[in-house]
């Protein structure tokens, strides 16, 4: 029988779970529409650079597993094309001042962290999460904190997404469960 006992869940829906550079950007008040719209764009071009990235990956894999002779070629630049992002990404952040990393724990209706000071029940705000190294910019999703998980990390909620980011954000929550399952399986 399956033990999904380490099944990562945040209002009871599959979540991600990473440690990233991550910042809570408290407002006075709910974040302007056309803002809020000017992130929702953002966000979709960065969680579709992300899905992008992870594919070659896992399809080069699929492939060398079927033995098909294209499979080596594209493992090879796939890895080329990697490096040459990490590279890039190194290059452009050097300039970028992240806020140090934290576990964190989201999906498409909101997250929970541990924030470096208490954050009020109520307070609007934005949060901006570095999913990836090689993404210079973060998701930035508004929210509002609506209290405190049992470990005691701040919960929010976020204001309603497009359903685009919100299924990406849920493939991504997916991905991420797929891999850790396939992962525990593996003989050690």
């Amino acid at each position: 029988m399956p033990d999904f006992t380490d099944t990562i869940i945040l209002y009871d829906e599959l979540a991600y779970e990473d440690v990233m550079p991550l910042m809570w950007q408290a407002l006075g008040a709910k974040v302007d529409p056309v803002l809020a719209a000017s992130y929702e764009d953002a966000n979709l071009n960065l969680l579709h650079a992300c899905m992008a990235m992870d594919e070659p990956q896992s399809l080069a894999r699929e492939k060398q597993d079927e033995a098909q002779p294209l499979a080596a070629e594209l493992s090879r630049l796939d890895f080329k094309l990697t490096l040459l992002l990490d590279l890039v990404a190194q290059l452009a952040s050097r300039d970028l001042q992240r806020p140090p990393p934290t576990r964190v724990r989201f999906n498409a209706l909101g997250a929970t962290f541990a924030a470096a000071a208490p954050l009020e029940v109520g307070t609007e705000g934005v949060l901006h999460l570095y999913l990836r190294p090689t993404l210079p910019r973060p998701l930035s999703f508004p929210a509002r904190v609506s209290g405190r998980d049992p470990e005691g990390r701040t919960r929010v909620r976020f204001h309603a997404l497009s359903d685009p980011v919100a299924d990406l954000i849920e493939k991504l929550a997916f991905r991420r469960h797929r891999r850790h399952v396939a992962e525990s399986r593996r003989p050690r």
